[in-house]
């Protein structure tokens, strides 16, 4: 497979540089290679090979799983269909990519997920089914349950993604609102034998959220969607009330004997990245530490309690002594409340910024590993030392920036955004705090 896209040059004090190659080093350790693939495919069965999958990986995991088949049976014929993100496709043979929209499903979306179900009802038990999931299978393999539009689903997840809500609480939604989701794919292609190979993108690396769980069975109820729409105040449209109000709406639950035959693989998760940063930081001198892999709140909240940490550290040595790193990922949030530009990895930045207050010594870098930060082109930016001198030069104001939800456009005049293109995987949040012995007390 190619290497993960390079950034966008940047500044390269020693710091920036060391900010860089972990976020390259977390990115390389998502994207699983035709290897890692090999060493968990099974015996070929005697009948079909068919390969389906979603996600912003699912073209590059497509085209690494045609390289391990070819070598394996060189004779053996493959079809399928995955679905990735526009400009995230890869060069594959027999099969087809499908680009669509996200984090907003569009018409493709609803296209691809209708021909993945068509090719899984198809399956008989000397079959196999090869499902290739990583973060964004949710919105790129849309497909409304029976009574509900496009429209309607695009609506829901519409409020979901500005409200706040988590993305086990937006998935559990999604899940009762689709044909394919949340375990209704593998019931499909029953009693065909399924093997899911998945990229993490949720905390915690729970199966039955990441991508909504199309080939996992769904503890999930539609009595707790109902609640999740309550809870934030969601005005979704008639018929989706409706429709999560009837007990048609349910998933397959734990012990459903359609979903018996499955076996789940997990290749990368937001772990695998944060110790593959932890050993660049290490051989640089610098001790790691991993505060956790799936951090989630108010992406400017969380900010504040990493911020902290850094200043406990700065001040008194502890729970490490400088030369440090302080490594995190997850999934946060951003209620949208202003009318700016910017997604949850350049307002947590924003607002750690603003709390550090320009403490000398400390930089960070934070970007999502599918190298798209919310809808704009950059995966992420960078904070320095002197972050809020050199915007009051300029004559901005970064707590009217935060309270405006307008991140973006503060690191894109400071020339500061991470920028990498698509990396065509995706294990979510990727923080880094970089702390020196520079760091005065304070």
């Amino acid at each position: 497979m190619k290497a993960p896209p390079t950034m966008t040059t940047l500044p390269t004090p020693a710091e920036h540089t060391l900010l860089e190659e972990m976020f390259s080093a977390a990115v390389a350790a998502a994207r699983p290679g035709a290897a890692q693939i090999a060493a968990h495919l099974p015996p070929l069965p005697k009948g079909r090979i068919v390969v389906v999958g979603a996600g912003k990986g699912a073209a590059a995991m497509a085209g690494a799983l045609e390289q391990v088949l070819a070598e394996r049976a060189p004779n053996r014929g493959i079809t399928g269909v995955v679905v990735t993100r526009y400009a995230h496709g890869y060069p594959t043979k027999a099969i087809k990519v499908i680009e669509a929209g996200h984090p907003n499903p569009d018409t493709a979306s609803q296209q691809a997920a209708a021909r993945i179900l068509a090719l899984a009802e198809g399956l008989g038990a000397d079959d196999l089914l090869i499902c290739l999931i990583s973060g964004g299978g949710s919105a790129l393999m849309a497909l409304p349950a029976s009574g509900l539009t496009l429209k309607d689903k695009q609506t829901v997840n519409r409020a979901l993604l500005r409200c706040g809500a988590t993305i086990e609480e937006i998935n559990c939604v999604r899940k009762h609102l689709s044909a394919i989701k949340g375990g209704r794919l593998a019931a499909a292609a029953w009693p065909a034998p399924v093997l899911t190979l998945m990229v993490s993108d949720v905390p915690g690396d729970d199966p039955a959220v990441i991508a909504s769980g199309p080939t996992v069975a769904d503890p999930t109820t539609r009595e707790q969607a109902l609640a999740i729409l309550d809870r934030y105040a969601v005005e979704a449209p008639a018929a989706v009330r409706a429709h999560l109000q009837s007990p048609a709406s349910e998933s397959p639950k734990p012990g459903d004997p359609r979903l018996s035959t499955n076996t789940g693989i997990m290749l990368a998760t937001p772990q695998d990245a944060l110790e593959a940063a932890a050993a660049i930081a290490r051989s640089r001198g610098y001790t790691p530490v991993i505060l956790g892999n799936a951090l989630e709140g108010e992406a400017r909240d969380v900010a504040q309690v990493h911020a902290g940490i850094a200043r406990q550290i700065a001040r008194y040595g502890q729970p490490v002594a400088a030369p440090c790193v302080l490594l995190s990922g997850g999934e946060t949030t951003v209620t949208v409340r202003g009318h700016g530009r910017g997604g949850r990895n350049t307002e947590f930045l924003l607002s750690l910024g603003i709390a550090l207050r320009g403490h000398p010594g400390i930089w960070a870098l934070a970007a999502d590993t599918d190298g798209i930060d919310g809808v704009e082109k950059n995966a992420g930016a960078i904070i320095t030392p002197t972050t809020l001198e050199r915007a009051a030069a300029m004559g901005l104001n970064p707590t009217a920036r935060l309270d405006d939800n307008d991140s973006y456009s503060i690191f894109a005049a400071l020339d500061n955004l991470v920028t990498t293109g698509p990396t065509l995987t995706n294990v979510n949040d990727f923080r880094a705090i970089v702390i020196t012995p520079a760091a005065a007390p304070g």
